[in-house]
């Protein structure tokens, strides 16, 4: 079910930002588009995550993103252990995601990748 898992990176300035993170990955961004007032990238197992510090604050409650095949699946996975969807369903330049609290505590967003994306990065 899980495709890939990204750490993710809050920064003020994508450009800043990445040229360290290409030279330590020895990639360059898969992905780079902006979602409301922030701007995403992927590079290596990095999503940077960069903007204004009060918009950066609206997404900070996940400790990492994690692309799965099944969204739909996944959100009976999640309640079948205990979980809780915090955020339900919503679109993205990339696919659909959600956030969920594991019963543990855990905070993740869930992504399901549209298929241009999933080929985009995962060939």
């Amino acid at each position: 079910m899980i495709l890939k898992t990204y750490a993710r990176l809050w920064v003020d300035d994508l450009d800043v930002s990445l040229p360290l993170l290409e030279a330590l990955t020895g990639a360059r961004p898969v992905l780079r588009f902006a979602f409301d007032a922030i701007e995403l990238a992927a590079v290596g197992d990095f999503l940077v995550i960069a903007g204004p510090e009060a918009e950066r604050a609206r997404y900070a409650h996940a400790s990492a993103t994690v692309v799965v095949s099944d969204l739909d699946a996944l959100v009976a996975e999640v309640a079948a252990a205990g979980g809780e969807i915090t955020q339900p369903v919503a679109n993205s330049p990339t696919g659909r995601f959600l956030y969920a609290r594991h019963a543990g505590g855990a905070r993740v967003e869930y992504v399901e990748w549209n298929e241009e994306t999933r080929r985009l990065v995962l060939g």
